[in-house]
């Protein structure tokens, strides 16, 4: 696995999420200091650090990494404790029958084209 960790990417993911090096590092259960290793190079963070950092920033592993120029996330993790709603409407989805999950999805169309 390539861990051709970027800070500089990563400062643009904090900063592009108006957040302090301080918000950053409670997001990620850290204390500002060890984020700021992070953010400065001093640190290298694991595969699986990496990977919660772009999960809670927005952003994929790949960009964080430099394999790729798009910010754009590679997945989005819905939390029942965070977003209650949209996690038992995902769930609902993805448990319910196929004919119910096309109807959604062009009903969030229609109302997103509105």
């Amino acid at each position: 696995m390539n861990t051709d960790f970027s800070p500089v990417r990563l400062r643009e993911i904090r900063t592009r999420n108006n957040l302090s090096m301080a918000e950053a590092g409670r997001l990620l259960n850290m204390s500002k200091m060890g984020y700021c290793r992070y953010e400065y190079g001093d640190r290298v963070p694991s595969y699986q650090t990496i990977q919660y950092i772009a999960e809670l920033m927005g952003t994929s592993y790949d960009y964080l990494c430099g394999l790729t120029d798009d910010p754009s996330p590679d997945r989005i993790v819905v939390s029942r404790e965070r977003d209650p709603e949209l996690y038992s409407l995902i769930l609902s989805m993805k448990n319910g029958p196929k004919e119910m999950t096309a109807r959604m999805q062009k009903y969030a169309e229609e109302l997103l084209n509105q």
